[in-house]
């Protein structure tokens, strides 16, 4: 009967090793970054994905691999519930499950259909490039934990301006398929080809640097513990660093809070606004807030100058599922009391109406803003109505846990840079705030888990449109055309 009900179900050790090679490929991820353990554990990985001969035995292989990888790279995932934990802790062990498991379901997908193929290997590449591009963009998306971000490290992340995060996780998986088709030719073709993007790479950031934009840069990091941001006392004195930060020496001609940094909602609170551009000087301040009206809330950044004048403001329109909105929230909220835990306005936050540039003048420019999450999604900056100078992420990594989380959504913010060709100014509440070229080198950052601030004497220039900022997924759409063009030739793989 269970052999009927679950099909070609592996044996406990078999299962084990293929959870285990899952898990290694994870070691690439940051903060480890160990892309010489990765690389050869994805080759492992996919060897164990191809042993079954089945259609359901690499079913349950391709499940349990990517179960593996998606665990081990997605620890941080419990981190949220344990804010409250008396409310959302009996969540968390569902979650890291629910979500190594789920993600899991598309590799299984990817090697099941791989069966088909003459050359497994390249089919199996191609499978798992197309569910991790479908990845990024189904059910809202999430294309955290991409394979090909085991480079992030590397020059060879370099390749993310001519093909993005999504075409590298082609290249790689490509790669990895050479030596299961012949051991020591495919193991040469795979070092060369890291090699040849190592040397791109290098090529790239040897290029001459855009010139700078002199606008001077105040990032400010109030490093609140998420457990106690909405106490009303502590509050108080997060609320009291981040106007010391800002008044302190100089004023630069724009200062930047992160994102909810302030306690207070503006629309009944007016006194506010002024508070904030006077320990500026009256210069710019950009300022992480929930916006209200009524019962509807926003996470929302807004700029301010003068005595606390609007300039320009931001919604955020790609939210987290469950933190910032909850899915069928009215039933979640009326049956089990359940309501989006980041938000704390009404039920969840709304979505704004899409990416837009900000204006802020001839000295600071034309800004992208990206609030949090947002910063994960390639398809974000390409679809803004027009190309800006730079990006500005604001975020509050608290969320995060202090372990992986943030590491990692730091360095996907950074290919956002590479990407696009634009610098990228990234504040954190707590967590890694720092300044980005254009071609994603790191020029100043902050201690992470510190409180204090960063000056910038000058913003990065911003170097023409990349090639994937231009054509975004096509590369890698072509590359995934490709392999399944090459994978239909008739063949034997080494190892299949």
């Amino acid at each position: 009967m269970r052999q009927r009900i679950f099909g070609a179900m592996p044996a406990r050790r078999a299962a084990a090793l293929d959870v285990l090679a899952g898990a290694a490929v994870a070691l690439g991820q940051a903060p480890l970054s160990a892309w010489y353990l990765a690389f050869p554990a994805l080759v492992w990985a996919m060897a164990r994905m191809l042993r079954p001969a089945s259609v359901a035995g690499s079913g349950w292989a391709g499940l349990l691999v990517g179960a593996g990888y998606f665990g081990a790279s997605l620890t941080w995932i419990v981190s949220p519930f344990f804010i409250d934990p008396w409310v959302y802790g009996w969540m968390a062990p569902f979650a890291v499950v629910l979500m190594a498991f789920g993600f899991g379901l598309f590799w299984a997908a990817a090697n099941a259909a791989a069966c088909r193929f003459p050359l497994r290997p390249l089919a199996l590449a191609a499978g798992l490039g197309a569910v991790e591009l479908l990845r990024g963009y189904i059910l809202t998306g999430f294309p955290w934990a991409l394979v090909g971000h085991m480079w992030h490290a590397m020059p060879l992340v370099q390749v993310t301006a001519l093909v993005g995060a999504t075409g590298l996780t082609v290249l790689t998986l490509a790669l990895a398929a050479l030596p299961l088709m012949h051991r020591w030719w495919g193991a040469g073709m795979a070092a060369a080809a890291v090699v040849a993007g190592t040397g791109f790479g290098l090529w790239q950031l040897d290029q001459p640097e855009p010139p700078a934009r002199p606008a001077s840069l105040r990032l400010v990091q109030p490093n609140a513990e998420q457990h106690l941001k909405w106490d009303p006392d502590q509050a108080r004195i997060l609320f009291h660093r981040q106007l010391a930060f800002t008044r302190d020496g100089t004023p630069a001609d724009l200062t930047i809070w992160p994102e909810t940094a302030v306690p207070y909602l503006l629309e009944y609170s007016p006194e506010v606004a002024p508070i904030i551009t006077d320990a500026s000087g009256g210069n710019k301040v950009a300022i992480g807030i929930q916006r209200v009206e009524g019962d509807r809330g926003w996470n929302s950044l807004r700029v301010l100058e003068g005595d606390g004048a609007l300039v320009a403001s931001y919604d955020k329109f790609h939210l987290v599922p469950f933190g910032e909105y909850m899915p069928m929230g009215d039933l979640l909220q009326n049956w089990f009391g359940i309501g989006a835990f980041a938000a704390q306005v009404g039920n969840g936050y709304l979505a704004g109406t899409g990416p837009q540039v900000l204006d802020l003048g001839p000295e600071l420019g034309r800004v992208l803003p990206l609030i949090c999450y947002e910063a994960v999604f390639p398809q974000i900056p390409r679809g803004a109505p027009e190309r800006p100078d730079w990006m500005l992420q604001i975020t509050n990594d608290a969320w995060f846990g202090t372990l992986t989380g943030p590491f990692q959504h730091f360095e996907q913010a950074r290919l956002r840079a590479i990407e696009q060709g634009l610098p990228l100014i990234r504040v954190a509440n707590t967590g890694v705030t720092a300044v980005i070229d254009a071609r994603g080198r790191v020029l100043q950052a902050l201690v992470f888990g510190t409180a204090g601030y960063l000056d910038v004497a000058s913003v990065p220039g911003a170097l023409a449109a990349t090639p994937y900022a231009r054509w975004g997924e096509i590369p890698a759409i072509l590359l995934l055309l490709s392999l399944i063009a090459l994978a239909l030739r008739r063949g034997r793989a080494a190892f299949a």
